[in-house]
């Protein structure tokens, strides 16, 4: 079995991610990883079925003594709740600093368990076995752990690096096609900020990409990673061009915050969270008309909601003006000037997207 190897580029926190069919077989890719006997593999009770005890027995291969934390599944459980679920098990277990945590499910298992990893102990070290294609293609890399609260998603979280990203494409084939379109929503935007061939390709693949084309999921995930392991190692805690990963998510966010979280997957979220930032971006940096319905187009062949849900104006500003990126009460936006070309917006008005979202209502 090969894998193809992105580097994510960080000093002394740099790491690897192996991408390919069968990975989480292959003991000696987590060996190196493991600076204890002891793993704590956190997933969750859709996953724990289907891959907890295949990758028990990949750790016990490579010398570990592993347990499993399972959550329950859904973004409405990525709380300090289940948080907490997390710190009593490594507590009972008598964890310590170098037990390595083993995140094994999609991102709402990630932020968790890296959050957990941040945490415990002050911090110890984890893997991410992202088992859905958004996971593996955007939040188990990079090193953004968190959970969500009522009032607004991710605002409670930590950066921490894994040691490892090990991404085995063969769990694709167990994931609804609702969860797949969420992963396509993430691979579009790679390439809408950074990389127009790869935009251009998406369009012409999309068929491909929604019947999950083994050859074509392979190229979206790698170029998807290289994308982001570029922004990162030129960003690491999103002090500047990192947040243009950010495309599409202070809309999204509004939309999962507003509807409830779960109602709408954070893919689906951010593909109609796209739409609205492409539009905004005709308004406020002079993007084409006729890119931001590319965009929208490619969206919808992908069968990806494009339309956001009906919400005032002013429950957007309210959710939208949590945003992290937000500085000096501004609402920061990442906009687009071109295909493959985003910007950091720092001043949007709230009376200019108070008219923009209203005409949107309407």
């Amino acid at each position: 079995m090969t894998d193809t190897v992105v580097r994510v580029a960080l000093g002394e926190r740099s790491y690897p991610i192996h991408i390919g069919a069968g990975l989480m077989e292959r003991g000696a890719l987590f060996a190196p990883h493991l600076a204890s006997r002891r793993a704590a593999i956190v997933t969750n009770e859709t996953v724990a079925p289907l891959y907890g005890a295949q990758l028990e027995d990949t750790l016990r291969a490579a010398g570990a003594e592993p347990f499993t934390v399972v959550l329950p599944d859904g973004e409405s459980f990525k709380t300090l709740d289940s948080l907490n679920r997390v710190f009593d098990a490594l507590l009972a277990a008598n964890a310590d600093r170098a037990t390595v945590i083993v995140a094994l499910g999609g991102g709402v298992v990630g932020d968790i368990a890296g959050f957990a990893a941040a945490t415990f102990q002050r911090g110890v070290p984890y893997v991410q076995v992202p088992t859905t294609l958004l996971a593996q293609v955007d939040s188990s890399v990079g090193g953004k752990t968190a959970v969500n609260h009522p009032l607004g998603k991710n605002m409670i979280g930590a950066f921490h690096q894994p040691r490892a990203v090990i991404a085995d494409t063969r769990t694709l084939r167990s994931l609804p096609a609702r969860e797949l379109g969420a992963g396509l929503a993430e691979v579009v935007k790679h390439g809408v900020i950074r990389d127009a061939a790869f935009f251009e390709w998406i369009e012409r693949e999309a068929l491909s990409l929604r019947r999950a084309d083994d050859a074509a999921l392979a190229h979206a995930i790698r170029r998807s990673c290289e994308i982001k392991a570029q922004v990162v190692a030129a960003d690491e805690r999103e002090s500047g061009e990192r947040a243009l990963l950010n495309f599409g998510h202070t809309f999204g966010h509004a939309i999962e915050s507003g509807l409830g979280y779960g109602e709408w997957l954070h893919g689906e979220a951010v593909a109609a969270g796209m739409v609205l930032a492409a539009r905004y971006s005709v308004r406020r940096a002079n993007l084409p008309a006729p890119v931001a319905e590319r965009i929208a187009t490619v969206l919808e062949r992908l069968e990806l909601p494009v339309k956001a849900p009906r919400m005032t104006s002013q429950r957007w500003l309210e959710f939208m003006a949590r945003d992290k990126k937000n500085r000096g009460g501004h609402i920061t936006l990442i906009l687009l000037e071109a295909l493959g070309r985003a910007v950091i917006a720092k001043d949007a008005s709230a009376r200019d997207l108070e008219e923009f979202l209203a005409s949107v209502e309407s």
